[in-house]
């Protein structure tokens, strides 16, 4: 009797459960055995493990593109400049300038890679087709000129001129030898148009106008002016108004005639 008083009255001395298998619920608590695991005191004695909180790590700052540097640095000059103007203290101003050469030297250099670039590429060296040089565009200019006259001498076949001016005009005595003397020396027949009625020195076969220019489409009544018509097409080509010099007269019929827009650039 005396043993089992004993037994009854220090429950400590029970034997220790045994420790939970792997899959226990037990495994996810820690603390002391007792009051954890056979008692299930945790909510007292904190044996619930806490769970692990998700990494805060910083978020990643993007990179910025190109053309959001360029962005900044552009709204940065603009900020200097706009603050030196507004307090033109020695500070600001010093400051404007330091920033405005750092991007010239940086300008500098894009251009002179630039140019590298374009010396050791031909493809991309536009002065190949347009030569800027003093003796390259010369010899680009006479071969232009050659094939410029040549084609002149073969326009009168498809091509002739309206020449309308005015005997009242004083800038059509100074254009009317010099489209007489450009079709005379390409064989190309000139029409000429008196919008007056007027007499002219240097076409004395003249025409009275009867609204010629609105039959062609043409709705300036500005004289001189010179007009080739396409005898294919039966279209009106103005070549310019004015007093317009003889090389830029035959040009202007050459690039109207035998080039397309953009062709030469």
């Amino acid at each position: 009797m005396t043993m089992l008083a004993l037994a009854l009255a220090v429950p400590a001395l029970a034997p220790t459960p045994a420790s939970p298998s792997p899959n226990s619920p037990a495994e996810v608590r820690t603390g002391d055995a007792f009051y954890c695991g056979a008692r299930k005191l945790g909510t007292w004695f904190y044996c619930d493990r806490p769970k692990a909180q998700p990494s805060q790590s910083a978020p990643a700052v993007p990179a910025q593109s190109a053309t959001e540097q360029l962005d900044g640095i552009t709204a940065e000059l603009r900020e200097l400049k706009a603050r030196a103007i507004l307090d033109p203290s020695p500070d600001n101003v010093t400051a404007y300038i330091r920033f405005q050469r750092a991007q010239l030297d940086r300008a500098s250099l894009f251009g002179d890679v630039w140019q590298r670039a374009v010396w050791q590429t031909p493809e991309l060296d536009y002065t190949l087709e347009r030569p800027v040089g003093t003796v390259a565009k010369q010899q680009w200019l006479d071969a232009r000129k050659s094939e410029r006259d040549h084609a002149l001498d073969q326009l009168g076949t498809r091509y002739g001129l309206f020449y309308f001016f005015a005997q009242s005009c004083g800038a059509c005595r100074v254009m009317s030898p010099i489209v007489k003397a450009v079709a005379d020396s390409h064989h190309i027949t000139v029409r000429a148009i008196s919008t007056d009625g007027g007499p002219s020195e240097t076409f004395p076969r003249y025409t009275v106008e009867t609204d010629q220019r609105a039959a062609m489409g043409l709705t300036t009544k500005v004289t001189p002016a010179v007009v080739l018509f396409d005898s294919v097409t039966r279209q009106p080509v103005p070549v310019g108004y004015g007093i317009i010099a003889a090389d830029e007269l035959m040009n202007r019929i050459f690039l109207l005639t035998q080039r397309k827009a953009g062709s030469d650039y």
